[in-house]
């Protein structure tokens, strides 16, 4: 049977870089650190380090067992804060990522049922560039990242990507602009001002492509990395902005603007971003069960450093 101790020993050793380091971190001497850890290398029937000169390092072997002690320990944790919350009558922290790319309106809706959950939940969202937020997602520092792409192939980020949703995207426009424009949908795009996504945003290159074979050619007046921030300047007037479908109501209710149609051949996905296939967090548990097309959840593994 698997020997927790030990395994916190090695992950400790693992975390810190070696032998020495781990014994300073422990407070352990660096004779019985060494020990557990061969005892349990000989429980497992493998070795979790190899010399590299004067260095240690990790075996494949010992990576996939620094990879499930990390999702051990992480879980351990939030099991205690879980229960010290419940004790207390404090709210569960949810730690959320949202990308910048991913529009307000939907990372609302995405997460509206983490907030009707029986026991209370305190949500902390970030957001920023997709890259930064998996970095702390790595470490533990988030519990979920929404996205509007699954886990980039080339990040050394062990993760998870869950589908929960998608939207086909519409044009969007302030009442003025909208009663200057030439002809019915789409051909009044054609010579239009229009705001873009910026380059990281994944629903960028599909509207392009769906302009061309349209034959239409709008004057693009501004690029932003920011959905909200694109959303102010088509409220403002400045130009013609996409949206996704699934937040019309919202954009037309809240902003008074006017939908001019759709692309129906561009779809925006969504999805949660998390470091377990299976997903433990009642928060997120609730998003993945509640989202539109729940059951489709597509794992996609990246391997870690």
């Amino acid at each position: 049977m698997l020997n927790y101790k030990q395994l916190h020993h090695f992950w400790t050793v693992a975390r810190a870089g070696g032998i020495v380091r781990g014994s300073e971190r422990s407070g352990l001497a660096p004779q019985t650190l060494s020990g557990q850890i061969a005892a349990l290398e000989a429980t497992l029937g493998v070795s979790l380090f190899r010399r590299q000169g004067r260095r240690l390092v990790l075996t494949d072997s010992g990576h996939m067992a620094l990879d499930y002690a990390e999702e051990i320990f992480r879980l351990g944790s939030e099991l205690e804060q879980a229960l010290q919350s419940r004790a207390t009558g404090r709210a569960v922290p949810f730690r959320v990522g949202v990308a910048d790319v991913v529009p307000k309106a939907i990372a609302w809706l995405l997460l509206a049922p983490s907030m009707e959950l029986p026991d209370p939940m305190r949500i902390v969202c970030r957001e920023g560039k997709l890259e930064q937020l998996l970095g702390e997602l790595a470490i533990h520092r988030l519990d979920v990242v929404l996205a509007d792409s699954p886990l980039p192939s080339n990040m050394d980020v062990r993760g998870y990507s869950h589908t929960l949703g998608e939207s086909t995207i519409g044009f969007f426009a302030s009442p003025a602009l909208a009663a200057g424009l030439q002809g019915g949908f789409p051909a009044c795009l054609d010579g239009a001002p229009l705001l873009l996504p910026g380059e990281q945003a994944a629903v960028r290159a599909p509207l392009l492509r769906w302009l061309e074979a349209n034959g239409l050619r709008p004057r693009i007046v501004g690029e932003f990395d920011d959905s909200a921030l694109m959303r102010a300047f088509g409220e403002a007037g400045a130009g013609i902005f996409p949206g996704a479908v699934l937040a019309s109501e919202q954009l037309c209710a809240q902003g008074n603007m006017r939908r001019l149609g759709d692309a129906a051949e561009v779809v925006e996905t969504y999805y949660a971003i998390s470091v377990e296939r299976r997903l433990t967090h009642p928060a997120v548990r609730a998003i993945s069960e509640a989202a539109p097309i729940a059951g489709t959840a597509r794992a996609v593994e990246r391997p870690s450093a």
